[in-house]
Formats: structure tokens, sequence, C-alpha cells
């Protein structure tokens, strides 16, 4: 147990000393080390031996748990063929079959994958696949973007020119490109606090946007039917719908961002089944090798890829790529993982249990300080407030929902908080008794820590 300890103390000592994490400010890690050492199922554990419930799905990557035996032999047997070769001129067959499968899987009038690393190299990716097609077909004025507010869709240059959220992207303004900006429907704190009333509002301004601009509007992108990084918010009815027949109108491009809401995470496929929503151009990532390895894609119609299919001489080529582009051992585990998602069924048994998570957060709504629970499928928001009658917010510096998050892992249960909203989006598998005792740990949780403070 004694070196056990030292072991323990020495991965934390190095983690400070060496690591620079992501979305972390490195003095509050340094006050709440945390250090992973294995997973199984749902479950995380760390140097200490202390176990948690994988309560975000490790940044809302996971699906079907730590260690799921089809995907760990997928890999293995893939490694015993090879581990990588370059797609830049040559395919590969896993990347051929993982595309074949996307095909079948999304809408069908998208045809074409073109693959890359992260969510944001997807978006990098539509991003100029929009601006460069309606030059390839001679429209050269068409070169602006439209995005909501308080969007996100990664962190690299061109997909923070599309976000909107001021603490994550306003300091880098100065290398952003300009990018037009319509009203997300935020239902909540609406006057009306009537969601027909809200999208209806939110699609009149962009039209007005569009009828103005339309001519150098290249594309449009929004996160499926709901805002991740944003707090969770989810679109009213009928509003994604409406975007979609607005870019038909205007002759905007309309590009879908998938990357979190995508494999099953909103109870659907993708998202944009809730309202059969046909985008141009749709980007893919986190759920899409059930949590494994960094696989993204961005799919597109057959109409865009002509537009760069020509002799060299028309300089029409798609100059974009990565070194690990379409690795085939991150190949091999996303199509076992949707193999997985079709044997277990696995989108019928998540339409069961976003029932069950609906009505055992309905409680929520009843404690002091919770002015608002927000919910597509297995992507939950808990808003914290002081007040929540009049939704006053807590001021930022008192950070209640880091405090908050921090009482979770106490209790055994790990995820981050947006600013003082509670994300909580389990692994896929999770069973309903595991449901039931995170979404219990999070309740005490968040009773213990605003009933103190008040």
């Amino acid at each position: 147990m004694e070196k056990g300890m030292v072991a323990m103390n020495e991965w934390i000592e190095k983690s400070k000393t060496y690591l620079w994490l992501p979305f972390t400010q490195m003095k509050d890690y340094e006050q709440h080390p945390l250090v992973i050492e294995s997973g199984d199922g749902i479950f995380l554990t760390d140097v200490n031996g202390k176990t948690y419930y994988d309560g975000y799905s490790s940044l809302w990557l996971n699906v079907h748990g730590h260690r799921k035996k089809e995907i760990d032999d997928a890999i293995r047997g893939q490694l015993e063929r090879i581990a990588h070769s370059t797609l830049l001129g040559a395919a590969n067959i896993p990347a051929i079959a993982l595309a074949e499968k996307l095909i079948e899987w999304t809408p069908s009038h998208l045809t074409r994958v073109f693959y890359s690393d992260s969510g944001a190299e997807a978006v990098e990716i539509a991003l100029k696949i929009a601006f460069q097609y309606w030059r390839n077909i001679g429209e050269n004025k068409k070169q602006k973007f439209v995005t909501l507010t308080n969007g996100y869709h990664g962190d690299t240059v061109g997909a923070i020119s599309v976000g909107a959220i001021d603490i994550f992207h306003t300091v880098y303004e100065p290398l952003m490109f300009t990018s037009y900006k319509a009203p997300f429907p935020l239902v909540y704190r609406h006057p009306s606090n009537d969601p027909n009333v809200v999208r209806d509002e939110a699609l009149g301004a962009l039209e007005a946007l569009f009828a103005e601009h339309h001519e150098e509007i290249a594309a449009m992108i929004v996160e499926g039917m709901i805002q991740g990084a944003g707090g969770m918010h989810v679109m009213p009815k009928g509003y994604l719908k409406g975007v979609e027949q607005l870019c038909r109108q205007y002759n905007i491009l309309f590009i879908v961002d998938e990357v979190a809401t995508g494999f099953g995470r909103t109870g659907k496929r993708f998202a944009i089944e809730h309202e059969d929503v046909q985008p141009d151009i749709m980007t893919v990532a986190k759920g899409i090798t059930g949590g494994y390895l960094p696989i993204a894609a961005t799919l597109t119609t057959e109409a865009i890829y002509e537009a760069f299919y020509g002799d060299y001489t028309e300089f029409k080529t798609f100059f974009h790529g990565h070194s690990y582009t379409g690795n085939q051992l991150g190949c091999a585990a996303a199509l076992a993982n949707l193999e997985i998602f079709e044997r277990e069924r696995l989108i019928e048994q998540v339409e069961e249990k976003v029932v069950f998570v609906a009505e055992q957060l309905a409680s929520f709504t009843q404690l002091d300080h919770v002015g608002d629970v927000r919910q597509l499928g297995m992507m939950c928001g808990i808003e914290l407030v002081r007040d929540r009658h009049t939704h006053e917010p807590y001021p930022w510096m008192e950070r209640m929902g880091y405090k908050t998050t921090l009482k979770m892992r106490e209790k055994g249960m790990l995820t981050r908080p947006l600013g003082d909203v509670i994300v909580f989006m389990p692994p896929l598998a999770s069973t309903f008794e595991q449901l039931e005792a995170m979404i219990h740990i999070m309740r005490d949780s968040i009773i213990e820590t605003t009933e103190k403070r008040g």
C-alpha cells in the first residue's frame, strides 16, 4: 500500500511538472489533481485506486464503456495487418469499408466521406469545402459564413471564427475571420417562455440576415438540435427545419455539426433525424469509434464532390489532408463500434433510457438553485442559479458549477461543467441502475454545494 501511494504521488507530481492540460487552468489542477490509470465498463479508476462513474463519457466520446471486447479485438486484428498508411493518393480497406458504412448510416443524399482526426478538423474541412465549392462553380462573391450566437465548433482558427462563446474566443479575435452571427433560439430567460415565439423570432432574424447578405454567404453552420459547449441549449421544435428551408430559399450551403450529437447521443443515429433535415455537409467525430481512437469525417453531397472533380489543370483539387487521415486502426474501431450499435439495437435501448433519465431529472426543477433542466436524448444540462424564480445567475467568479463537480468527484462521479451548467452525458451503455446512481450523486452534490452557500 505504501509503495502504491508513492507511485500515485509520483504520477501526480509528474503531471503537474510536465503536462499542460486542455481547457484547464493549471493552477486549479494543481489544487485538485486527478490521474486516471484504467477503465472498465462505465467506470474510471485513478492511480490511487478510487473508482468513478464516467458521467461525461470521457468528454462525450465513450459509447459502450471502456474495454469493450469487440472493439479491442478489432484493433488487435487490424494491428496484425497494418497500423497506418497514408490516404493521400492511396486508399486502404478499413477506410473504404467505414466510408461505405457511414454513407449507409447517414441521410441518403450524403455520398462522399473526407476523413480527419478531430471534430474541429472536420469543421475546418467543411468550411474550406464550402468556400471552394462556390469558387469552383464560378460564384466568387460567396465567401462569408453564418453561425449562431453561443455556438461552438472546435478550437482551430476556422472553427473559432464560426464560434461565438466569448470566454473561449474573444482573446483570439485578431486571428479570426469575420462571420455573421444569427440569434440562437434560447427559450430559457426569454420574456415569453414560449418555444414557438422564440423559434419564430430567431427564424425571422435569420431570414432578414439572409435577405440582405445572401449573395456573399457561402454557408451556414449549426450544431445538431442542441448547443453542447454553449450550455446544452435545445432548439425549439421546427427551428432546425426552418433553417434548412431558408438555406435552400437563399441558395446557401447548410452545414450541420454532429460532432457531439451523432451516434445515438440524442436518441437518434444523428440529431438531424429529429426533424428530417438534409444538410449539404455534415461533420462527425467523438462517438464514431466508440470513444477509442481519433477519427472524424466530413460528409458531402455528390453535387459538392462533383464541383471538385476535373482535370488537374482546372485547379479544382481540394488541397487538404492530415498525416493520419483514414488511419486503419481508427477505422477498424469505428466499424466494430457501428456493428455493436446494430447488433445490440443500441438506439432502441437509448430511447428507453432517455425517458427514464427525464423522469429521474424531473425532481431537479424543484431544487432551490436549479434554474433549468435541459435534455435531448442522453445529452443533459442542469443550470445552477442563485434564484430559480427570477433566473438570477450566480456571479461567475463563484464558480458554482465547478465546485459542484468537485463535490461529485468526491462522491465517485466525474464530469465537467459549462460555467454553471452541470453536464450529464453518460455512456450509452449505462444500465438503468447506473443512470439512477449517477443522477443521485448529481442531485446530492447540487444540494450540498448550493444550499451551503444560498
